[in-house]
């Protein structure tokens, strides 16, 4: 069975708006190497929207943005290249090496997906996580903590109704001071 691995940054003070991340150039390679180390990508329409914005063009034209320094260009055509299946009820249609799954579907798609052989699918964002942590269906936590205090923005997993108890399984430093915390959920329960 395939895990399903849950990666985000989030400052010290909880905030996942990522204005408030400082993107350096080993988080960034660090992510390539995890999205090219899954099958697939789980992502809700904001995430894959925000994502295709950002990274599409690049990847396709090999022109970067005034904002993309050249170091990125990796990134991009890492997660360019990466399937992915995007769970929506308001999209039409996907069309960046995606595939559009209803959310009435999800729990049914997702544990199919996960019966797959493979190394893991990787999924991030915020909305999505939450339906996918209250069905029970993440098998690792990765949170990478910015030394950064913001103040304001989205917190994590506001709104889960039972508590999910975690166990430390991994960490790594960065230069930058952020340290990523991997977790998997705990064997004992709540």
């Amino acid at each position: 069975m395939r895990p399903l691995r849950y990666s985000i940054n989030v400052t010290l003070d909880g905030c996942c708006d990522h204005r408030a991340i400082v993107a350096d150039e080993e988080l960034h390679r660090r992510a390539a190497e995890a999205i090219a180390g899954a099958d697939a990508l789980l992502f809700g329409r904001v995430t894959y929207q925000m994502m295709e914005d950002a990274w599409r063009g690049p990847a396709e034209t090999g022109v970067l943005p005034e904002w993309m320094p050249a170091w990125m260009a990796p990134f991009a055509r890492t997660i360019h290249a990466a399937r992915k299946y995007v769970v929506s009820d308001t999209l039409e249609r996907v069309d960046w090496n995606a595939e559009l799954i209803r959310g009435a579907d999800l729990e049914a798609t997702v544990r199919r997906l996960k019966r797959q052989p493979g190394k893991g699918l990787a999924t991030g964002g915020l909305t999505l996580p939450l339906a996918l942590a209250k069905l029970g269906l993440i098998d690792q936590y990765e949170f990478v903590v910015q030394p950064r205090l913001v103040g304001h923005g989205p917190t994590l997993f506001a709104g889960l109704a039972e508590t999910i108890d975690l166990e430390l399984v991994d960490r790594l430093e960065y230069g930058s001071g952020a340290v990523a915390m991997r977790y998997v959920p705990s064997a004992t329960g709540s």
